[in-house]
């Protein structure tokens, strides 16, 4: 039962004193990559690089010497990063079979540190959707779906065959490394977070999912979707784990002249024991349109939590949060459509036969390698883009950006440290449910919780919170002050040790896989 233990403490000793190798663990992950296929998480699976990158971290030990904590642990990537060797494919038609000839920074510095890369995870095509169900190699499956949690609270318990239309969604549109941290089958994954993208997948697999601070991670590698929003994110079972890979990615990068200058020191969290000290926000804007009551409910319980642990918890307003959806589509779209043109047929990805014209190949490659929901996007953002509508629209949503992030200055600078916010508006829904919306009503929904904090360029991680009334998982978000990942974090620790969050109880596999999911107490709280 190591699969289900917490990076940082349990696992890395049981390396370091060779209760399990890092080959065994590899094949551990392997072997239940296979049995849980059907959740559809990855798409590709690397496993004979695994088993080598997991031999060499062998030797390591084996000499007593390991590149550190990460030395050995099997991590899965979002597959919108660059990996040599592996397919990069953004879940689209127009990069099947695209192998890049360099890794994405994380990736490179993840390798460095030793960990063992099992395989790129599903998204929604080049990472445009919140519900991981719009890629081209089909719907990522919520691992609650298959929970004993689920199934006991599952109206149809009596009709089996119904189990096929009853499965919910991961979220997204980093839902296949939520699921593949969820499901056991690595103990950390990367995402990436333009508007929401790796806390509402965290949210609905009950996994925790950080969206740092722009600037603190090298986005080189990353296949750009927002250039001025996207963060690689990163998903773990806990919150000290999750400052583990941050500790071992985040700092400057020549490749990526927006990140930070300084070096970045990574950090151990302390055990918080006194919460008297921190004042806590409650911004009244997000009780949005929508959001479901037990959720509601569920917020002013935490925001109880720190009151009578003696934290001061204040309601706060950020006035312009909702504008920010629509300012956020106008950015997004423009952006989008400036970062789509490198995908043209000529230089790398799908090319279409159609070969009268320059411009007739270049028009049938698009229309053949993008879905409709990325080419929508590409002409809502050129028409934005217009010379005649460029004043109207992108110059003032540029404005209203500011006005969004100055609100949460304002805030942060009245003395508040931290803000606890919903994640999603409600638990994951099933499958069936979600594709009656399209995808841009879905997104426009799903991110409103999310969003603003990319576009202030802040902080903030999902912390599952508890279970809904389906057993599905729900998050609550914290949202830190610029760069202060080391208190948000702390926080989200101290928040996540009262909450105890339950473990999944994976059925199905059990039977396919013994003894990988003896079930214990505490998910991964180490």
């Amino acid at each position: 039962g190591c699969l289900e233990k917490g990076m940082r403490l349990q696992v890395s000793a049981a390396l370091k004193e060779g209760q399990v190798t890092p080959t065994q663990l590899c094949q551990r992950c392997l072997a239940l990559i296979r049995s849980t296929k059907f959740l559809n998480a990855y798409i590709t699976v690397a496993e004979e690089s695994a088993l080598k990158q997991a031999e060499e971290s062998e030797k390591r030990y084996r000499r007593g010497q390991p590149l550190g904590v990460l030395d050995g642990i099997p991590i899965s990537v979002k597959d919108n990063f660059n990996t040599t060797g592996i397919e990069t494919t953004c879940a689209s038609n127009m990069l099947k079979g695209y192998i890049s000839p360099y890794n994405a920074t994380v990736v490179q510095k993840l390798l460095d540190q030793g960990a063992v890369l099992l395989g790129k995870t599903n998204l929604d095509e080049f990472a445009m959707g919140s519900g991981s169900t719009d890629g081209v190699f089909g719907p990522v499956r919520n691992p609650w779906s298959y929970s004993r949690q689920y199934k006991e609270k599952s109206v149809s318990k009596s009709l089996s065959e119904d189990e096929e239309s009853n499965w919910v969604i991961t979220g997204g549109s980093s839902g296949g490394s939520a699921a593949a941290v969820s499901s056991f089958t690595c103990f950390a994954a990367l995402g990436s977070d333009t508007g929401g993208s790796t806390r509402n997948p965290a949210a609905h697999c009950g996994v925790v999912g950080l969206k740092p601070t722009y600037g603190l991670i090298s986005r080189h590698g990353l296949i750009p979707l927002v250039n001025s929003m996207d963060v690689p994110g990163i998903l773990t079972r806990c919150v000290d784990d999750a400052a583990v890979v941050l500790g071992s990615v985040a700092g400057h990068d020549p490749k990526d002249s927006t990140t930070i200058q300084d070096n970045f020191k990574p950090f151990e969290l302390p055990d918080l024991t006194d919460v008297s000290k921190l004042s806590i926000g409650i911004p009244k804007e997000y009780h949005a349109p929508g959001l479901s009551s037990e959720i509601l409910a569920l917020w002013s319980n935490a925001a109880d939590l720190f009151k009578n642990a003696g934290a001061k918890v204040i309601e706060v307003s950020l006035p312009h949060t909702r504008y920010s959806i629509v300012c956020y589509h106008v950015l997004c779209t423009a952006e989008v459509a400036s970062n789509m043109a490198r995908f043209d047929g000529l230089e790398y990805g799908h090319r279409s036969d159609m070969n009268e014209s320059t411009e007739s190949m270049y028009a049938a490659t698009r229309r053949e390698g993008f879905n409709d929901v990325v080419r929508g996007r590409i002409l809502s953002g050129n028409y934005f883009l217009l010379k005649q509508n460029y004043e109207n629209y992108f110059i003032k949503a540029q404005k209203v950006r500011r006005l969004i992030a100055s609100d949460f200055v304002k805030v942060f600078r009245s003395g508040v440290d931290i803000l606890l916010t919903p994640t999603t508006l409600s638990d994951a829904v099933p499958y069936m449910e979600f594709i009656k919306e399209d995808n841009r009503t879905r997104s426009t929904q799903d991110d409103i919780l999310t969003q603003a904090a990319n576009m202030a360029g802040l902080p903030a991680i999902n912390v599952p919170t508890a279970l809904s009334e389906r057993g599905l998982p729900i998050g609550l978000q914290f949202i830190g002050r610029s760069f202060q990942e080391k208190q948000l974090l702390t926080v989200a620790k101290w928040f996540e040790k009262q909450v105890k969050f339950p473990m999944i109880q994976l059925e199905e596999v059990k039977r396919l896989d013994h003894g990988v999911f003896q079930h214990q107490k505490s998910a991964s709280f180490s």
